[in-house]
């Protein structure tokens, strides 16, 4: 199995320095897909002119997904141009979220959660039966490049623990058995699809309910009366409010008894 550099969990994901490989050099072509340069534009569109490099997240979550889960050092560099800032500031980006991946990973790239309810949960068991199903370990991508191992820190569905990310989806209330199930259908081609609140309980729960069902909100709470007596208070002009609380300078003609409340 291929192993991932740094595969101890941390918060930098994996190796913060750039490692050549064949796929993945200086040399290495890179450049956005005519469908995709829309999606740039429209990035871009949402950030002022002189501030695009706000859209330096967004882009190379784009260029991973072109690229195939992973975030060659090319694709890096080409955001850096589009947004007009030293690549330097790219990688700094890259290397400090977890969600970028800048060595390749499998087709189901698997985030397992082994923070403290998951972990009490069972998460442990979980991580055992992907290795021995898949003969990994943490951090290791099958030889057939179809799955990569990593354990990492809260996914935030702790009520549903334990779980996986694997790529975009959530798979919860996981339990050796389904696990073995999650990984045969992925096998197959066929990952089973997210339920209607955009995870899958592999229990046949749906979202968080317990094992009753729905219990509580039953139907969607009124809500409060719009306040209609606005009219009956004294307008305040928002600049005095400003000079009131410190938040700038103000002119020399403002009479010193309304800075001081009394006149």
């Amino acid at each position: 199995p291929r192993v991932l550099n740094g595969s101890i969990r941390s918060m930098s994901g994996s190796n913060p320095s750039h490692i050549n490989t064949p796929d993945n050099l200086t040399t290495t072509y890179f450049d956005f897909t005519e469908e995709n340069y829309l999606r740039v534009t429209r990035i871009l569109s949402k950030y002022p002119s002189n501030y695009k490099q706000s859209g330096i997240i967004p882009l190379l979550d784009l260029a991973q997904r072109q690229a195939g889960g992973w975030l060659p050092l090319a694709a890096m560099d080409k955001v850096a141009k589009i947004v007009g800032v030293a690549p330097m500031r790219v990688y700094e980006v890259a290397t400090f979220y977890t969600m970028f991946n800048r060595e390749k990973v499998g087709k189901y790239f698997m985030q397992l959660c082994g923070t403290t309810p998951c972990m009490i949960c069972g998460s442990e068991d979980i991580k055992n039966t992907i290795e021995k199903h898949l003969g990994i370990k943490d951090g290791e991508t099958t030889e057939d490049g179809l799955f990569t191992l990593r354990e990492v820190e809260c996914l935030g569905a702790c009520a549903n623990a334990p779980m996986i990310q694997m790529n975009d989806d959530y798979y919860e209330c996981l339990t050796p058995k389904t696990t073995i199930e999650l990984l045969e259908a992925c096998k197959k081609g066929q990952p089973p699809p997210m339920g209607k609140w955009g995870s899958l309980p592999m229990n046949g729960q749906v979202s968080c309910e317990g094992p009753k069902g729905k219990t509580t909100l039953m139907s969607v709470p009124e809500p409060p009366p719009f306040r209609a007596d606005f009219d009956k208070f004294e307008k305040v002009d928002p600049k005095s409010v400003k000079v009131h609380m410190g938040y700038g300078g103000y002119d020399e003609t403002t009479p010193e008894e309304d800075l001081t409340g009394a006149g």
